[in-house]
Order: C-alpha cells, then sequence, then structure tokens
C-alpha cells in the first residue's frame, strides 16, 4: 500500500502549477506552442463562429499543450530509467512524438474546417 497523503486541492494546484512552470522554463516546443494558444485565444473569442464550433476550436488548441505536456512526462520517466540507448526506450519517445503528432493534425483538421464555414 502507497504512503500517500490524502487529496488537499490547494496542494494539488500548486503541484500543477510547479509543473506548469517547469514545462513553461524548459521545453521549447511547449513555450512556441503556447505561444501559439495565446495568439490564437483572442481569435477564437471575436471569430463570428457558433459556441460550439468556438469551443470545438478551444479544444483541439488545448489538446495541443495536453499532448506536449504528456510527452514531456514519457521522455522525462524514460531519460530517469536510462540515458543508454534502448530499444524499448526510443519506442516510448517515439509513442510520445505520436501523441504530440496527432494532436497537430487534429488542430489543423479542426481549425481548417471551421475557418472554411467563414469564407
Amino acid at each position: 500500500m502507497r504512503n500517500q497523503p490524502k487529496y488537499n486541492f490547494f496542494k494539488n494546484t500548486g503541484y500543477a502549477l510547479s509543473g506548469l512552470k517547469d514545462l513553461v522554463q524548459n521545453e521549447t516546443s511547449f513555450k512556441l506552442e503556447l505561444l501559439i494558444a495565446v495568439i490564437l485565444i483572442p481569435v477564437i473569442i471575436f471569430i463570428d463562429l457558433g459556441l460550439i464550433q468556438k469551443l470545438l476550436m478551444f479544444t483541439s488548441l488545448m489538446g495541443l499543450l495536453i499532448a506536449e505536456a504528456i510527452n514531456s512526462s514519457i521522455e522525462r520517466v524514460v531519460d530517469l530509467v536510462t540515458l543508454d540507448y534502448n530499444k524499448m526506450a526510443g519506442r516510448a519517445k517515439d509513442v510520445g512524438s505520436t501523441i504530440v503528432f496527432l494532436s497537430i493534425v487534429l488542430f489543423i483538421v479542426t481549425w481548417a474546417m471551421l475557418l472554411k464555414e467563414l469564407l
């Protein structure tokens, strides 16, 4: 049985913000995607589309950040286990990259289809 402290909303929020701060400080890809999100969120707010379309745009944009966070955590765990080349470690990192790639495809397809409605 794990020795785990009781759930505390404020401590857990602090852990999450600490992780976000670490991503911003140490992950170039996350910084770039966060910059894209900061630029595109006002576009979502002011664009002439319905609420559901805006939510789809926002969700696909946030999915990009979530995927990058997952990929970064996979890479860190793999690097914690071994810094030597290992075929399985490489495969794990490749799967993390696939998560990011698929989220980018989802983002591009979602935005392209919804912005097409404006033309």
